[in-house]
C-alpha cells in the first residue's frame, strides 16, 4: 500500500522558513566570533610565511599586518610591484626566518580586510619600528593606535629620512647590488 505525499499546510510551511530562517540568522552571528579579532591572543607564533613587507601569515592560518607601517607593495593584485617592495619583503623575512614573533594589540585589533592588526617583536626587536628605521615603510599616523607608538613611529621615519635610508634616499629606484 502506498502512502500519498500531503502538501504541507500554509501554517506548517510557514514555521518552517521561520526556524530555517532563525537558525541561518543564529550561525551567521556565532561565524565571525570563531574568526573574529577575539580568536587571535598576544604571545608567540610561528610565521608560516611573509605575504609582502608589512604583511604575515602565521602558522594557525591568521593574517597579522603590522600596525602603523605601510610598506611599498608587491603583491597588490592589478597593481606594479613598487620600489623598494621587494627589499622590504626580504627585509621581514629576514627578521622572521626561523624565529617565533611576539604580537601585541593595540585598540583596532581587525582592519576590513579582516587581518589582524599587530605589534610584531622578534626576540627583542620590533619589526614595526625596524621598517621604519631602515627606511622600508611609511609611518600612518591617520589610524586608532596608541600616540605614544605613533610617536615611536615618527622619529624612526625622520631618522630614515634623515640618513637617506631607503625610499628616502635620493634614487628614484634601488640600486642593485654590484654597481
Amino acid at each position: 500500500m502506498r502512502r500519498r505525499f500531503r502538501p504541507l499546510r500554509a501554517s506548517t510551511a510557514l514555521l518552517l522558513v521561520v526556524l530555517l530562517a532563525w537558525a541561518a540568522f543564529r550561525l551567521w552571528q556565532i561565524w565571525p566570533a570563531a574568526a573574529g579579532p577575539d580568536a587571535l591572543s598576544e604571545g608567540l607564533y610561528e610565521v608560516a610565511r611573509v605575504v609582502d613587507g608589512d604583511t604575515l601569515l602565521l602558522t594557525n592560518h591568521a593574517r597579522v599586518r603590522l600596525i602603523g607601517v605601510d610598506t611599498p607593495e608587491t603583491v597588490k593584485p592589478d597593481a606594479p610591484v613598487e620600489p623598494w617592495g621587494p627589499e622590504a619583503t626580504a627585509f621581514t623575512r629576514a627578521m622572521v626566518a626561523s624565529r617565533e614573533v611576539r604580537l601585541q594589540f593595540d585598540r583596532e585589533r581587525i582592519d576590513r580586510f579582516g587581518r589582524f592588526l599587530a605589534y610584531v617583536w622578534v626576540e627583542d626587536q620590533f619589526l614595526n619600528e625596524e621598517l621604519l628605521r631602515a627606511g622600508l615603510a611609511r609611518w600612518e599616523p591617520q589610524y586608532h593606535y596608541s600616540q605614544s607608538m605613533k610617536t615611536r613611529f615618527r622619529k624612526a621615519q625622520q631618522e630614515a629620512q634623515r640618513a637617506q635610508r631607503g625610499i628616502w634616499c635620493k634614487a628614484a629606484e634601488p640600486v642593485p647590488a654590484g654597481r
